[in-house]
């Protein structure tokens, strides 16, 4: 394939600014991979790659001023929000580093020979090691997070395996900038810059998913694009693991209750999750079960008055505004829609968010409807008024899987009373992470943290945030019979790195005695 130019694109004009790279070609995508391929033993050592990981997040601090200017330069994010993703990316590199120096994701699992077990037990020595080269696809709304310094990345690299990241095309020179951050803290410790591999282009894109060295894929994007390349990762010779989050439509079920208690505060914090970063969230409530009568009215009015004080703002991209205003058109003339607040062009270059309404009835059962339960990516939410639990529970049974699931309660379903806990066995096959009177958009970096859900949301049971992001990225292997010498050393007895290990069914902590 011919290289192509790849420009730094200004989202506010949609003009081009400065180009900032060439487009792969099959044989450089094939120079980058085996680069990070011969890269795997500059990490073997838990203690380098944890000292990386934090070197990595000191020198992103460090460089903060420039990268937050380029970052809104493509993006048009801010500089208030760049600044937050940027904090959140550099504490989550630094919690794998904490992880990688625990070891508990090692997962070790001893087991001394037993010759009066039935059958026999021999002496079996488990443990996790890591798969080798990751693809990593960077996302467009989160220029940090999930992108070239992001949650991939990192826990790729504490499991310890090298990353080729495929740019994405709305931040090219942001990637860039990053990945030669990365390689600076790499350097440090004499790790090679091939550990961290960056290409651009679409074609690029599919020759990285199907090349031979390629080991897994983490992917965050459109649907129609994960599922694409989850096909090729699924077509190899080979097969490999795909980790994608594809789309989520983040259901919200309000009750009457809750309604009736709260209605107002409920319609201005719904306003605010779903025009947060310009709709532009993976988790925005894309559409809201609210009942019908009195207090659904005060919520609508409530949620009416929020959205039209809200400004109109910048999509990342023009491709995306466009998508946008044709999404809310579409929706818009279906029978029996309306628009309290009418979304589409806020200006030449921005939208306006807005929200619809529909009868419930109208999505329980398959019909031209369908369209509404599809997310639209943007400040647009659909509120499906319903009648009657029954009928909320059609809507919700008609669901794809997402990312999270929400309901709002009143204060006596939230003590027990009422169908609290019946809303919550219903929500829970729908998503990943189920929330109870709160917000989907924010998405904490934490050890329970859980994003990922049942197809389209991702493609595997993992998640992306949280620790346990680590677990994507290895495999286990058991020894039998093996000599002492011959062990790697993390399974060897004695324990000599104090690390947590279960050995003959008891827990042993920091080279302690099994407990």
């Amino acid at each position: 394939m011919a290289a192509a130019p790849v420009w730094s694109v200004d989202p506010r004009t949609g003009k081009q600014r400065e180009q900032v790279a060439v487009e792969a070609t099959a044989l450089e995508v094939d120079q980058v991979v085996r680069a990070a391929h011969a890269a795997r033993p500059s990490l073997a050592d838990r203690t380098v790659r944890a000292a990386f990981l934090r070197t990595a997040a000191d020198q992103l601090e460090a460089a903060k001023d420039q990268l937050v200017e380029a970052a809104d330069a493509e993006t048009a994010l801010g500089p208030v929000r760049l600044t937050g993703e940027l904090a959140r990316t550099c504490y989550q590199l630094r919690a794998f580093a904490d992880i990688v120096d625990e070891g508990a994701f090692l997962d070790i699992v001893i087991n001394h020979p037993d010759d009066t077990a039935t059958p026999p037990i021999p002496d079996l020595r488990r443990y996790k090691v890591p798969l080798g080269v990751v693809a990593v696809y960077a996302a467009s709304n989160f220029p940090f997070a999930f992108s070239v310094p992001g949650g991939d990345t990192a826990s790729a690299l504490a499991a310890g395996c090298p990353v080729v990241v495929k740019a994405h095309p709305d931040h090219p020179g942001l990637s860039e900038l990053v990945a030669s951050v990365l390689r600076r803290a790499a350097a440090e410790h004499g790790i090679p810059a091939g550990v961290l591999g960056l290409l651009h282009g679409f074609e690029a894109g599919v020759e990285l998913v199907e090349h031979p060295l390629v080991a897994a894929a983490g992917f965050t994007g459109s649907v129609r694009g994960g599922r694409a390349l989850f096909d090729a990762a699924a077509a190899r010779p080979t097969p490999i693991p795909f980790h994608g989050e594809l789309g989520s439509l983040n259901p919200v079920v309000i009750t009457e209750a809750a309604a009736a208690e709260r209605a107002e505060a409920i319609g201005a914090g719904l306003a605010g999750s779903m025009t947060l970063g310009v709709g532009q969230f993976c988790v925005k409530p894309g559409l809201v079960l609210a009942p019908a009568g009195a207090a659904g009215d005060r919520l609508v009015k409530s949620l009416t008055d929020a959205v039209s004080d809200t400004d109109a703002g910048v999509l990342l991209d023009h491709r995306m505004r466009d998508n946008f205003i044709a999404g809310v058109t579409e929706r818009a003339e279906l029978p029996g829609v309306q628009a309290p607040v009418t979304p589409g062009p806020g200006g030449e270059h921005s939208v306006s968010p807005g929200f619809l309404t529909v009868p419930a009835e109208k999505l329980a059962a398959p019909g031209e409807h369908d369209l509404l339960l599809e997310e639209c990516f943007g400040p647009l939410t659909v509120v499906a008024r319903y009648e009657d639990d029954a009928e909320a529970g059609a809507v919700l049974s008609r669901l794809p899987g997402n990312l999270t699931a929400t309901v709002h309660l009143s204060a006596e379903e939230s003590a027990g009373e009422g169908r609290g806990a019946e809303i919550l066995a219903e929500l829970t096959p729908l998503a990943g992470r189920v929330l109870v009177n709160g917000w989907p958009t924010g998405v904490a970096v934490a050890p329970a943290q859980h994003h990922g859900g049942p197809y389209p949301a991702t493609t595997s049971t993992s998640t992306s945030v949280g620790g346990t992001a680590i677990e994507r990225w290895l495999r286990p292997v058991a020894y039998q019979g093996a000599p002492e010498a011959l062990l790697p050393v993390e399974l060897r007895d004695g324990n000599v790195l104090g690390l947590p290990r279960r050995v003959d069914g008891r827990l042993e902590r920091q080279g302690s005695a099994a407990v």
